[in-house]
């Protein structure tokens, strides 16, 4: 009996020494944890989910440009561009904020303010994806897209940046450069800069941007007081300001949208796409026009979730219209 015992209890100390050896992770596991984390937070610090707002609107464009497809290889180089300018562009806007990303709540665990990277880091892997992006924009589609992402990465970073502490105005500025990356899929597709099709994409985007942000600025008004941000909404805080601008956006945009739509000729398919853009974009203009009126965080959080669906659907709309 006392043998049996002694087996069971070396048996159960063996099994123990097995679930500790594998609890106990080893030294590949922890460099290959570790580089998990570091590449999260160079991934965190390029903004992905603007990233590839972005990298949308750039598909789009590009195809209204073109005509139809873009050859894949094209498309692979130009988003490829594009998302390392828009990405060195977001770094950026990180490193000049890192100070004032600690009294968020909404941006504290980002990897500067959390110190999980030095800023010497983040200023040589910042630089390094927008030089690469402009030498693949260059490269491969000449001086006009390589302008525009070099004037995107200016505007966003040496205007917009610094004037977030200093002027409500900033989200116009901000807007401008949150739209112009529509120009380098437009242009890199063999659209005219100065052609109107082109500057009716941005002013799609641009327009957009206004109920969209409006509505984070109002969830998040408290906190960008806190950290003395000057957004319409801790200027005004009784919502009146940013809930104007958001119905003027919607407005905006639908007008934008119908424009493109009737810009392609063909009035009979040029109507039905008006129709389908004007249908499209109600949604958004009842949920800013109702956050005008009574400017809440429930409102708000709707207005910001219907301008998540119009934005692509109306840019299917006016791309499909091009192509057909």
């Amino acid at each position: 009996m006392r043998s049996t015992t002694a087996e069971a209890e070396r048996g159960h100390d063996n099994r123990c020494g097995v679930e500790q050896a594998t609890a106990i992770p080893n030294g590949d596991q922890v460099a290959a944890s570790g580089m998990t984390a570091m590449l999260s937070d160079y991934v965190e610090l390029t903004k992905p989910r603007i990233v590839i707002m972005i990298l949308v609107t750039t598909v789009a464009s590009a195809m209204v440009a073109a005509g139809g497809w873009v050859p894949l290889i094209d498309l692979g180089w130009l988003l490829l561009g594009t998302a390392a300018i828009a990405g060195s562009a977001g770094g950026a806007n990180q490193i000049w904020e890192r100070v004032i990303d600690r009294r968020m709540t909404r941006t504290a665990s980002r990897p500067l303010p959390a110190d999980r990277m030095t800023g010497s880091q983040a200023i040589w892997f910042t630089a390094a994806l927008g030089i690469i992006g402009m030498g693949l924009l260059l490269g491969r589609f000449g001086w006009p897209p390589a302008a525009i992402g070099l004037g995107t990465w200016l505007v966003y970073v040496i205007v917009y940046t610094p004037m977030k502490t200093r002027t409500a105005w900033n989200t116009t500025v901000g807007a401008i450069a949150g739209a112009l990356p529509i120009l380098i899929g437009y242009t890199a597709a063999g659209g005219g800069l100065l052609e109107p099709t082109g500057w009716l994409l941005f002013g799609v985007l641009a327009a957009w941007q206004y109920p969209h942000f409006m509505a984070i600025a109002w969830m998040y008004r408290r906190q960008y007081g806190e950290a003395g941000f000057r957004m319409t909404t801790t200027v005004d805080p009784s919502g009146w300001s940013a809930g104007v601008q958001s119905v003027a956006g919607s407005l905006v945009l639908i007008g934008c949208g119908v424009a493109l739509t009737l810009s392609f000729g063909g009035w009979t398919l040029g109507l039905i796409a008006a129709a389908a853009v004007v249908t499209s974009g109600l949604p958004m203009l009842a949920a800013a026009c109702r956050f005008a009126k009574v400017p809440d965080d429930v409102r708000a959080r709707r207005l910001l979730r219907s301008s998540l669906l119009v934005l692509p659907a109306v840019l299917l709309i006016v791309t499909l219209r091009a192509i057909v």
